[in-house]
Formats: structure tokens, sequence, C-alpha cells
């Protein structure tokens, strides 16, 4: 494989533009909560829509699931480039610090807007008689959003161990490109992708499916589907990056991998039914095909996403590489912003999906505009994308993000 070809920053592009979508969809996910069926689980409790219901359920089976095979493919290359103690000091700069710096600031603006949508709720009065909070333990630590940011920890923890079990083993990385090369070679591999989040799933005691993967955003053990799903896609990203040439093969099966993606989401939303929101599966073989469903329909978008990418997103354009390089930080400091403004909405008359559009629609107007004035040039630029632009040359350059 020639450097060129390593190196093909279309590729870059193509592929950093996936991470950046997968979280720039967060914000508008985060903003469907106030609007779902059932009781109230989130800031305020507006209008419900199963429609909102049907995007919430979409957009979450492989938004991170996609995002973090990005990210271990980006891994790997920093890796590569800094050796590993560069690659170490970079990720606990680029990732560590931020969750310790960003959760104190996310979790006084949770708190203060669930006071707030509580108080709106209750006719402008604070209510009386409300259950204390759950005592904070190893076990309930709140996360928040900021929990990918603890789980990608782990992974890159988990990938120099496993690194360097496997030159032990395979000096050469010989069995593990070529799994790789089995793996892409065909839309079917994505059932063997698959299968290690199937059996999670279906083991998992309490699976509220509507909800997907269960997002590890408490406690410090991530729950064994998140870890085992997730980090799967982690490592298939990792190496990827490996062998780029392989990239080709997801470009070329991409439209294959979409419309099976499309048939399982709708077999997966037909078996849920009317099923609440709030309601477990029943144990027993329908849980078990539904977990099926799911998995490969995670694993189906995922690969099918990253090909479209590199069939269309290849070339550097302005807009997105701008977009690209905010969305790290509108993630980090979303979540309150949404809150703030599903707390706004809520005596508005008004359809759930009206609301939700100025809900999604401010959010990133007011995100935008403080990553522009804040971030773009200024030192927190360089701290969280690893460069700082100044005013007079508001280009982005081409070095792609490792995050």
């Amino acid at each position: 494989m020639t450097t060129d070809q390593v190196q093909a920053p279309e590729r870059l592009h193509a592929l950093d533009a996936v991470r950046a979508g997968a979280l720039l969809l967060g914000v508008a996910f985060h903003a469907s909560l106030s609007f779902l069926p059932g009781p109230q689980i989130w800031v305020v409790r507006d209008v419900e829509s199963g429609g909102v219901l049907d995007f919430f359920f979409v957009s979450h089976i492989f938004r991170m699931a996609a995002f973090f095979l990005i990210a271990g493919f980006f891994g790997r290359m920093l890796i590569e480039r800094r050796r590993t103690g560069g690659f170490v000091r970079n990720r606990l700069t680029r990732i560590g610090l931020p969750l310790l710096a960003f959760w104190p600031v996310a979790m006084f603006g949770i708190i203060a807007c669930f006071i707030w949508g509580a108080v709106v709720m209750n006719g402008g009065t604070p209510p009386t008689n409300q259950a204390p909070p759950p005592p904070m333990t190893a076990e309930t630590f709140p996360l928040t959003h900021l929990w990918f940011l603890y789980l990608l920890l782990w992974f890159y923890a988990g990938a120099l161990v496993l690194r360097a079990l496997g030159r032990l083993v395979d000096r050469e990385d010989r069995i593990v490109d070529t799994a790789m090369r089995l793996l892409t070679a065909t839309p079917f591999g994505a059932v063997f992708l698959a299968a290690p989040l199937a059996l999670a799933l279906a083991a998992q005691p309490l699976w509220f499916a509507w909800g997907g993967i269960p997002t590890p955003d408490k406690g410090f053990l991530p729950n064994t589907p998140a870890l085992v799903g997730f980090g799967t896609a982690f490592g298939f990203g990792w190496l990827l990056h490996r062998q780029q040439a392989l990239l080709a093969n997801l470009r070329r099966w991409f439209p294959v991998h979409l419309v099976a993606a499309v048939v399982l989401t709708i077999a997966c939303i037909w078996q849920l039914g009317t099923t609440s929101f709030i309601t477990p599966i029943a144990e027993g073989d329908a849980k078990t095909a539904l977990a099926c469903l799911y998995a490969l329909a995670v694993w189906s978008w995922a690969l099918g996403l990253t090909g479209a990418a590199l069939r269309f997103l290849t070339r550097e354009r302005p807009v997105i590489r701008y977009v690209a390089d905010a969305s790290y930080w509108i993630y980090l400091v979303h979540l309150p912003v949404v809150m703030a403004l599903q707390v706004l909405v809520y005596p508005i008359a008004a359809p759930a999906f009206v609301k939700l559009a100025i809900v999604v629609g401010g959010a990133f107007l007011i995100l935008i505009a403080s990553y522009h004035v804040l971030v773009r040039h200024s030192w927190l630029g360089k701290w969280l994308n690893g460069r700082r632009l100044p005013w007079r040359a508001d280009k982005p350059a081409m070095e792609m993000q490792a995050a």
C-alpha cells in the first residue's frame, strides 16, 4: 500500500463528515426527548408524537455506532503518527481533560433546567413533595451526555493493551488483516459484526428496545451491550485503518447496506408495535429475534452511511469542513442549551414537529455562534481541535481531527 493511499485526504474528509454528522445528530436526538409518548422522562413533558418516537428510534440505531467506528479509525491513525507516548498525551488532552472540565458545567446546566422545567410545568410555582434525587454512587454517577468521552478512554486503553498482546501472538497482524478482508469482501460481513451485539442485547435482563443499545450514562462501569456494541465498532474502525484499501469495499456495497438497514429498521418498528417506551421486552424468542434484527440494523446503517460518505463526500467543501470543526464543541455544550429551549417552547400551542424544529434550529444557531466567537479563533480551538485559526485566515486546514 502506498503512502498516498494511506494519507488520501479525500477519504479522511468523508470519514470526518460521518463523525461530525453523528455528533450533530445528537442535538436533534436529545431535542426529541420531550415529545416522546408515555410518562415524563425529561426536563418537560410536551406534546407527544409517535412520529418523533420513530425519529428517536431510527437516529439512535446508527448514530453512536458510526461515531465509534470512525473514532477507532482515527485513533489508530493518531498512534501511527505520534507513537504510543504522543497518542496517550493527545488523548488525555483532547478527550480526558474535556470530560473533567465540561462535566461540572453540563451538570449545573442540566440541574438548573430540570428545576426550571418543573416550575414551568407546575404553573409557575415550585412543585411540592418532590422525591429527593438518588444518592450518587459508583453505580449511579451521572456521566450525562459526556459518557462517550469516558467510553472512548476505555477503548483507547483497551486498544493499547490488545495491540501489545497482539504483537506477541501475531506480530505481523496477518490473522486480523485476513479477517478484515473477509468481513468487508461482501455485504454479509455485517452479520458476523452484528453477532456479538445481538447476543449482548438478547442477554440484557431489562432491555428497553425503543432505546436501542442502553446508553452507559450512569456509573463508572459501562453496561455490557454498550461495551460490546460500541467496542466492536471501535475495533473494526481501528483495524480498518491498517488496510485502507478496504474502504473501497464499503463504498462498493453501501447501497446494499442501506437497503438492508431500511428494511431491518421497519421490521424492528413493526415488531415493537405499540409496546410502551418504558416497557422492557419480555424474555423469549421474540426478544432474541428483535435483538438480532436490531444489531444487524446497527451495522447495516453504520457500514452503509460510511460507504455513502466515501462515495459522495470525498471533496473538500468549506461548509462541511466548518461544521465538522464545530461539531465537537457543539456536542460538548449542547445539552443545557437544548433543554432550556425545550422549557421555553413548552407553553407554545403547536404540533410536536414544529416545536422540535424550533428547538433544533435555535440550538444550532446559538451553538454555531458560540463556536465561531468563543472557540474557532481562541485557545479553546487549539485545545479541542488541535489548531487555532486566525480571524483573517478563516479557512480550515486540511489536517483531519483525530477525535
